[in-house]
């Protein structure tokens, strides 16, 4: 039951990093580009976006890395 719980996070967190990750601009502008206008109105500058991205994004990938060693140490 308990390993079921981890897996579940494991997976919202997988989905969190994907989802952060395609948000963030790159050098092309990727994804984030083409929501410029509508991120811009909700939280501001684009500058502070995308640092909150990546701070959620650093968040998410610890929280994956935990969920991913308890999972291997409950199948064990």
């Amino acid at each position: 039951m308990v390993k079921i719980i981890f897996l579940v996070l494991q997976v919202i967190c997988a989905l969190g990093l994907i989802f952060t990750v395609l948000m963030q601009e790159g050098k092309s502008a990727g994804l984030s580009g083409s929501i410029a206008g509508g991120a811009d109105m909700i939280f501001g500058k684009k500058k502070g976006v995308d640092e909150l991205f990546a701070k959620i994004t650093a968040y998410l990938a610890a929280f994956f890395l935990l969920f991913t060693l308890l999972v291997a140490m409950l199948s064990a």
